[in-house]
Parts: structure tokens; sequence; C-alpha cells
């Protein structure tokens, strides 16, 4: 099964690629969403899976949608989030990575990424993947332009276990180069909660297969934080809202300590 070959891969009824919730908020923090979403487009036929699969993590990021949501209110920050699935195009990776649109995932073949031509792969690319990165690099550029100092905070959550392998960590705080006083911290407030375990670039580092926050924060030097939740911590709204009340003011207290 191969995907939609005509130059145009979003119909009318498609969902747009990006949305910006309260797109006026006067927060310094700019919250982003690379897998908040899972649809796909109509043309691709659910990429061949059951509805079931794609409620699954191989197709997003459980939880952060509705926890971005809750942090952009709270704070009254701007936060931009993918509409579409990660097994659509993965928004966090290189678009030449060969896993940006991966044939498998977690055991799962996906059948309508199965040779994919270069000009299949571009048209994801153009119509999915670029929006979005230019709609962060877009709300970066006007706050600059406007002198207003801005902190990238990017959501994401994890799977309990991998590989049959437990992972411990309640959330961790990813980073890597460019500005780390921020990531650095909030992985200090967070573990000074006490009660929680904190992964220091865990379960993932912040290596070479990030592209959002390094694109986006390391050649400026802005200040930036990945953030992971664990997903069975995330699933449910009452879950979601107590995430949103404990990270909100930490992440003010994280601004403060890193000026």
């Amino acid at each position: 099964m191969n995907s939609h070959s005509s130059q145009t891969l979003l119909s009318a009824d498609d969902p747009p690629p990006v949305r910006a919730i309260n797109p006026d908020g006067a927060s310094p923090f700019l919250l982003i969403g690379d897998h908040a979403g899972n649809a796909v487009p109509s043309a691709l036929r659910s990429l061949g899976l059951t509805d079931a699969e794609m409620t699954r993590h191989i197709a997003w990021d459980i939880g952060i949608a509705a926890l971005g949501e809750r942090l952009s209110e709270a704070l009254d920050a701007v936060f931009i989030r993918q509409s579409y699935s990660r097994l659509v195009i993965d928004c966090n990776r290189d678009p030449q990575a060969p896993d940006a649109i991966p044939a498998t995932s977690d055991g799962t073949s996906i059948p309508a990424n199965c040779d994919l031509s270069q000009s299949d792969r571009a048209m994801r690319e153009c119509a999915i993947q670029a929006p979005y990165q230019a709609a962060i690099a877009g709300e970066l550029a006007r706050r600059d332009y406007a002198g207003l100092d801005t902190i990238l905070i990017s959501l994401h959550s994890f799977t309990p276990a991998i590989g049959g392998i437990a992972r411990p960590w309640h959330a961790g705080v990813l980073h890597s180069d460019g500005d780390t006083s921020f990531a650095i911290s909030m992985l200090n407030l967070l573990a000074a909660q006490g009660d929680l375990t904190i992964g220091d670039n865990q379960p993932y580092a912040m290596d070479g297969i990030d592209y959002t926050v390094p694109l986006h924060a390391f050649p400026s030097r802005r200040r930036y934080a990945e953030i992971e939740i664990r997903q069975d911590l995330l699933a449910a709204s009452d879950q979601q809202e107590k995430w949103a009340a404990l990270l909100a003011p930490l992440f003010i207290a994280a601004a403060e300590r890193s000026r």
C-alpha cells in the first residue's frame, strides 16, 4: 500500500497540520507538541492500521495535547502542536532521516510507509512537517523582533516499559547543547519534589536524533527544555490536571533561576 501520489496530500476535509492554542499568550514560554496529534490524511487511508493501533503510543504522545492546553491556560502561554500522527511523519526527526517515516514501530508494520518514493516522502514533509516547523520559527521570530525573551519547552510522553524493561522515571528532562540553564533548573526543581523519580536525559538522551529543539534553540542559545512524562501517569484528565498544576509554577521558578 503506497501513499497518495498526487501533488496534494491534504484535502479540504483534513485538519490543518498545526494548531496554535492561545496564540496571543503573553507568557515567555512557548510550548510545543511534536507528537501531540494522531490524525492521518484521508488520502493515506489510516496508514493501513486499525483504530486501536492509532490510539497506541506508536501513533502519538499520549496525554500531551491535553497537558499542553492546560499549561497554556495556566501560564497564558502559546502552545503550538502538531495535528498529525508521527507515523505519517515524525516532526522531531530530520525529514531526511530514514525513521522520519517509519516502516515499523514497536513491532507494528505500517503498510502505507513501505516502499515510499522520494516524492512521497517530500509530499509529507511539505504538507505536514514544514508548516509545523515554520509556525514555531515564525512565533519565535515575532517574539525576537518585539524584544521578548522566550523559553522553548517541548512536551513529550513515554511508555512505562519498552522491550519488557520497566522505566522507573516519573518524568525526565532532556537537554544537550546550547543554553541548558533552564533545563538544569527544571531538573533540580523536579528532583527536589522528593516523591518523584526524575531522569536526567532519561528515558531518552537529547542527541543527534532530536530535531525540533536543536533547530530552534541551539543556534540562538535560547533557553529550552524537553519534558518527558510517563504515559500511565498522564492518560487521565485528573492526571493531566495534576501535572499541569505541578509544572506551571516550576517553569516560572526555573525561568527566574536561569536568568
